[in-house]
């Protein structure tokens, strides 16, 4: 489990990232790159690290459902998650 701290850093930085979307967007296309150093680093999409909505694992991380493997593995064998069973042949 990530510490509560670093769960609420990704989360202010994903707010930075959309509040300067538009303003970034407009810089870049200007070519004013040094308009682009003057804003805030974490307003980068760069600097944003995908986090289990559950645990905040950094790791082992599956886009498609927003969960860490590990998560997956365990919401997949109780039946939480629909349409998808444990393989076995």
């Amino acid at each position: 489990m990530a510490k509560e701290s670093m769960k609420a850093r990704e989360i202010k930085r994903q707010k930075l990232v959309e509040k300067y979307a538009e303003k970034r967007a407009a810089l870049k296309a200007a070519g004013d790159y040094i308009g682009l150093q003057k804003l805030p680093k974490n307003a980068s999409p760069v600097r944003l690290h995908n986090r289990c909505k559950l645990t905040g694992r950094p790791k082992g991380y599956m886009r498609q459902f927003g969960i860490s493997r590990i998560n997956f593995r365990e919401m997949a064998l109780k039946g939480l998650i629909p349409g998808i069973r444990k393989a076995s042949w």
